[in-house]
């Protein structure tokens, strides 16, 4: 089928971007959320397109959206322009006194935790900067989903990316709520743990996390049990706090509700060396946009101050633009 080189000229620019937001999310919704325009009024455009084209770009069913092959080579050909045009936008920042921006992160929820109390003085510092924020534990991957970055532990981040640590070493810790301990005496030492109802977590690779414990220079794991499994960090939290057993975490997850003496930690003697704290992670392919830079240089200046105690190593410091 020929096309229409006379319509062809009639594509926007502005269409264009529509159709590699639609391609990219392949969801008209998401892909309207991150326009900031209406479904309707993205659907009605793409078909403006497909029209001017005289080509289908975009399948659509009630459950599926996806490139046609038309529409996927059309795509492979403008996403290094769309690439060249958003470096050349992030080059005018550099002209800017405050650096502005449109943040995508994915973040673990143990790092929810400990970034999202620093968040409200960042923006309060960065008002010109927007952050979207999406809490996932199943390790998504940030370039498929088209997020700018993700933080989480350190030791779980891929060698094709880029990692800025952003926070001190993390130490684990067992807890329950005082009605549990109401019922149940504190366990005195790890092996004690078998006579408790242990809250498990199962990982987004389909195992259960493991208890480890130190005694002396050896680090060893002790086999819990209990009625409950859960996948969810926020619903073990939950769990733990309406006293449905003990449960074993990074600090940072229990610190607020030790505080407010709605949990207990126990076995403090015995939990092991804290280990790689957060870091912020993104493509190594990928321009650091000045938002991204600015954010990175926030999060290590105020979430290391949480653990003075511990000296993280040495690393080069990324500057605000």
């Amino acid at each position: 089928m020929s096309v229409n080189v006379k319509k062809m000229r009639k594509v926007e620019f502005a269409e264009l971007i529509e159709f590699v937001a639609v391609a990219e999310y392949r969801s008209f919704t998401q892909a309207a959320a991150q326009l900031g325009i209406p479904t309707t009024t993205l659907s009605r455009a793409i078909r403006v397109v497909e029209d001017r084209l005289g080509l289908r770009l975009i399948n659509r069913t009630t459950r599926h959206v996806a490139p046609t092959p038309a529409g996927e080579r059309l795509l492979v050909r403008l996403r290094p322009v769309m690439e060249e045009l958003k470096s050349a936008l992030e080059e005018l920042n550099e002209y800017r006194d405050r650096p502005v921006g449109y943040l995508r992160l994915a973040m673990a929820t143990a790092a929810s935790h400990v970034v999202g109390p620093v968040l409200a003085r960042f923006v309060t510092h960065y008002p010109d900067i927007k952050i979207e924020i999406s809490v996932d534990d199943g390790h998504a991957d940030i370039v498929s989903s088209r997020f700018d970055a993700g933080i989480k532990l350190g030791g779980h981040v891929a060698d094709n990316m880029v990692a800025v640590r952003v926070s001190a070493d993390i130490r684990r810790i067992v807890v329950g709520a005082p009605i549990y301990f109401a019922q149940h005496s504190p366990p005195l030492t790890p092996e004690g743990l078998s006579e408790h109802n242990c809250i498990r977590l199962r990982t987004s690779f389909g195992q259960i996390d493991p208890w480890q414990f130190v005694r002396g220079d050896e680090e060893f794991s002790v086999p819990v049990d209990g009625t409950i499994i859960l996948s969810d960090v926020e619903l073990a939290l939950r769990t733990a706090l309406s006293g449905g057993g003990l449960l074993y975490l990074p600090e940072s997850c229990t610190k607020a509700a030790i505080e407010a003496g709605t949990l207990q930690g126990v076995l403090q003697a015995w939990m092991p060396r804290p280990s790689d704290g957060f870091v912020l992670y993104y493509p190594s392919r990928r321009q650091n946009p000045a938002a991204l830079r600015c954010l990175a240089d926030f999060l290590r200046e105020n979430l290391r101050r949480e653990r003075l105690d511990i000296v993280p190593p040495p690393e080069p410091r990324l500057l605000c633009a």
